[in-house]
């Protein structure tokens, strides 16, 4: 038989599968009403595993695994559907469009914000994209920006959430969920690593370089090429590490620090860009403890742990690719103390006014083991 003739033959079937397909939706419909006046939940598990076995049974050795799949997919479409003719309502939706309302019309040009370090931190570069004129806190650690703003020191913070090279900052994530904060705009910077010095310094002099663990990784090639005689020490930051630098009665001190550290403390830049990577930029995000939406808002940041089971990743997946949610970013991490189970950090590409979104914040948040919505904002470019 010729591929044409073939073709020809499974065009047929197409035709016969998808008016039984939309048959098999308008049905779900029905259900969905149903559940509605009895107050039932959209998912029904045990009535998904009896179907499922039904079908494994039917479809038999050779295509089990498809048939299960294919009908995996089916369900997860239905119950897609039924949340959509439920109206997508959810307690956070409803968060949402009350902070929509509340928010100011354009985001504030001046305001408190805390960040982590001291003056010349790439966090305090990032403020000054978001504000025209930050009113800047330093704190010590991440631990302290987050209470600075609970006891209302401050309005908001600036703090790193993820490097080009190095990959998300794991302890912010952790910090948002466990404080319930909310992102409300973002920027990427350029990190440029510089070596600074004090003025008139031979890079032959130098024999201890201070920095952020981070900064180290990244400019490694850079300090392999000065040889074994040179210490590399971790501080707390990049400014600090310049900081200290300038502070210093040593000649053979340096630091790897932002450019602006330079003329914060008065020192020289003996080596410029020594990052390995010319590519290297860090998102910071702008946090505070209440949602606020601004307009514009297109992004928006989850939390979610799927069922501990096969496919679960895959199914919950398969809701984006259904409402044509398209997906920014996805990264696993572990849970902690919960073995081979994992939690996934989400970053989509959705207007906060579209009702796809709404619709997906409903069934997310209806058929996850856990989930977190982190906030809905825009990215300063």
């Amino acid at each position: 038989m010729e591929l044409k003739e073939l073709r020809e033959q499974i065009d047929q079937i197409d035709r016969e599968l998808v008016p039984l397909f939309i048959k098999r939706m308008n049905v779900c419909a029905d259900v969905a009403e149903y559940k509605r006046q009895n107050h039932m939940q959209v998912l029904d598990s045990s009535r998904e595993r009896a179907l499922l076995e039904k079908i494994s049974e039917a479809a038999g050795e050779d295509f089990e695994e498809y048939a299960r799949t294919l009908y995996a997919t089916i369900l997860d479409l239905s119950r897609s559907y039924q949340h959509r003719r439920l109206d997508s309502d959810s307690p956070l939706y409803r968060e949402i469009t009350e902070a929509m309302t509340k928010t100011a019309p354009m985001f504030p040009e001046r305001a408190s914000v805390a960040c982590q370090g001291v003056e010349g931190a790439y966090s305090q570069i990032a403020a000054e994209r978001l504000f025209r004129a930050p009113n800047i806190t330093f704190f010590n650690n991440w631990e302290k920006v987050f209470d600075a703003i609970e006891a209302g020191l401050c309005r908001y913070a600036v703090i790193p959430i993820e490097n080009s090279t190095a990959g998300s900052v794991k302890k912010v994530y952790d910090l948002m969920i466990d404080r319930n904060f909310r992102i409300v705009r973002t920027v990427r910077i350029k990190i440029d690593h510089n070596l600074l010095t004090k003025k008139g310094v031979a890079l032959s002099e130098i024999r201890e370089i201070v920095s952020h663990e981070q900064a180290i990784s990244q400019c490694s090639e850079f300090l392999s090429s000065l040889g074994p005689n040179v210490k590399i020490t971790r501080v707390e930051n990049t400014a600090a590490a310049a900081r200290m630098v300038a502070e210093s009665e040593r000649r053979d001190l340096a630091s790897l620090s932002s450019r602006s550290c330079a003329g914060q403390y008065g020192l020289s830049v003996l080596a410029s860009a020594v990052q390995d990577n010319g590519n290297n930029h860090t998102r910071f995000i702008c946090i505070t403890n209440h949602t606020e939406i601004y307009p514009g808002s297109d992004r928006t940041t989850l939390m979610v742990v799927t069922p501990h089971k096969p496919g679960a990743l895959y199914r919950m997946l398969s809701r984006f690719n259904a409402l044509g949610i398209n997906l920014l970013k996805l990264e696993s991490r572990p849970i902690p103390d919960r073995d081979f189970e994992f939690m996934f950090y989400f970053d989509l590409e959705a207007s906060v006014y579209s009702p796809k979104l709404a619709q997906l914040l409903a069934e997310l948040e209806a058929e996850c083991d856990e989930f977190s919505y982190l906030g809905s904002y825009s990215e300063v470019i």
